[in-house]
């Protein structure tokens, strides 16, 4: 049984990542090669048009929809005495601008901008136009984060730009953390200086494709290996490891067997599972997930669980299983933006606060930031999760054509009344015609020829006019016509 460990799964066109713990998937990352992510670039853009009543402008970074800038993401917009500086005072359009992607294109919105350019490295992230130490909100305990914040600021004495301590500095040497700044460093002096010569629009940084950014971003100290079944990325992780990362080199490993990687460590399943509405408990109860535009709801049911000495009981266990896995499954989706989780509704305060504790603390694992509000008065609890790339589903699936995204279809005796109704229509609209035929789907035409025959019969006699029936396989059920012969 493999713990806290690391699959990459390669193929020419897409990689796969999956964060295993106890040998159960815990995160799955997909970057394909022809749509890889945009997070993180850096662009020297055009100012496409500026909005000043949405205190926002559009960018033209050289994709097909122009990036988005809000005044409150340009570097500098408060400052002084000044209170807020608006959009038009510091934008004009033709303006040629130094941004970076914040958040990926998702479904019909465009990107979204930033010109505050943070360079993420292993352990620090660079921020040139600052001048500021910071220090990672995830590291918690308060000793460290200070003890870290002085050594920085010791070590980069002189140097121009801020920096951000991320938690993977825990633990790190000055050698470590030097290393890593002077790689930032360079790389941002190679940045402004491609910035003088380009013209826009032009991409001048692209972020690190998903396999090197595990050794960047996933390996811990509790990751015991980095299984690859790749050659060529092994090899190319292995030289990014030597130059960027030495200590993580010896944790990579090459999968050849026979069978696929992700089929013989159970990833292929969790896959399937986590493009599900419902996800089974152990108990026997379970969660459906159903994601919108607006937002994730999560409905907590207790199912065929009976267990425990009361109905009560049962319900807090349900609860408690349910906060774990929900926690898991955000992580597993990527679901991000608002999402509402309904538990089952519990009498006790005790009850309540347990679960919500529970809850929190199965969140606190998760790499993206989470904001928990306590229970409402409907008993719901709110949470948001920062949302920067697509959802697992949004990258693997596709609306479906026949339903649109409802869900759920019109049914036959529906699709059949609606026939009805534009045959009187077309009948009243071309009272000349003689014949008029009805094209739908193998479900339709066999209700006409069933249930509705004495209905279609009527409507013959009122109209005056013979009604003849075709079967359109291509059809899906609510599609028809009604056309004149």
């Amino acid at each position: 049984m493999m713990n806290n460990n690391i699959l990459i799964n390669v193929t020419p066109q897409e990689t796969r990542v999956a964060v295993m713990e106890q040998g159960v998937p815990q995160e799955i990352h997909v970057e394909r090669a022809s749509a890889r992510g945009l997070v993180g670039n850096i662009y020297l853009g055009r100012v496409a048009r500026v909005l000043p009543g949405m205190q926002s402008a559009f960018v033209d970074i050289g994709l097909e929809r122009a990036a988005f800038l809000h005044v409150a993401d340009i570097f500098g917009a408060r400052s002084g005495q000044e209170e807020h500086r608006p959009i038009e005072r510091m934008l004009s359009e033709g303006q040629p601008l130094l941004v970076q992607v914040s958040k990926d294109a998702i479904g019909t919105k465009g990107a979204r901008l930033t010109t505050q350019i943070g360079i993420a490295g292993r352990m620090l992230v660079h921020l040139p136009q600052e001048k500021h130490i910071g220090v990672s909100q995830r590291i918690e305990d308060e000793a460290e984060r200070n003890q870290l914040r002085e050594r920085l600021t010791t070590l980069l004495a002189g140097h121009e730009g801020g920096f951000i301590v991320r938690t993977m500095a825990e633990g790190a040497t000055d050698r470590e953390l030097l290393d890593d700044s002077h790689y930032l460093m360079r790389l941002w002096a190679h940045l402004r200086e491609a910035s003088l010569k380009a013209a826009p629009p032009a991409l001048l940084y692209q972020d690190l494709s998903l396999a090197l950014r595990v050794v960047r971003d996933f390996i811990t100290d509790g990751t015991e290996r980095v299984v690859v079944d790749s050659r060529e990325t092994l090899q190319k992780l292995r030289e990014f490891c030597q130059q960027y990362s030495p200590d993580t080199e010896g944790c990579l490993e090459h999968y050849s067997g026979e069978r696929p990687l992700f089929d013989l460590f159970g990833v292929e399943d969790e896959i399937v599972r986590a493009l599900s509405r419902r996800v089974d408990l152990k108990s026997g109860g379970y969660l459906v997930i159903d994601q919108t535009e607006a937002l994730t709801t999560v409905d907590v049911n207790t199912g065929a669980f009976v267990g425990g000495r009361n109905f009560d009981d049962t319900v807090f266990r349900t609860n408690l299983e349910a906060a774990q896995s929900i926690a898991r499954q955000l992580r597993l989706r990527n679901l991000g933006g608002i999402i509402i989780a309904d538990f089952i509704d519990m009498e006790s305060t005790e009850h309540r606060d347990s679960v919500l504790a529970e809850f929190r603390k199965a969140l606190s694992r998760d790499r993206t930031r989470i904001t928990v509000n306590g229970f409402t008065t409907l008993g719901l609890v709110e949470l948001t999760r920062k949302r920067t790339r697509e959802s697992l589903a949004h990258v693997l699936c596709e609306i479906c054509p026949t339903c649109s995204g409802r869900g759920e279809l019109r049914t036959a005796q529906t699709v059949c009344y609606d026939i009805l109704r534009e045959i009187v229509r077309t009948a009243r609209q071309f009272p000349q015609s003689q014949q008029i035929r009805i094209l739908a789907s193998q479900k339709v035409i066999d209700l006409f020829l069933d249930e509705e025959s004495h209905s279609l019969a009527e409507l013959s006699d009122f109209i005056g006019k013979e009604i003849s029936l075709q079967v359109q396989s291509e059809y899906s059920q609510e599609n028809f016509d009604v056309v004149l012969s």
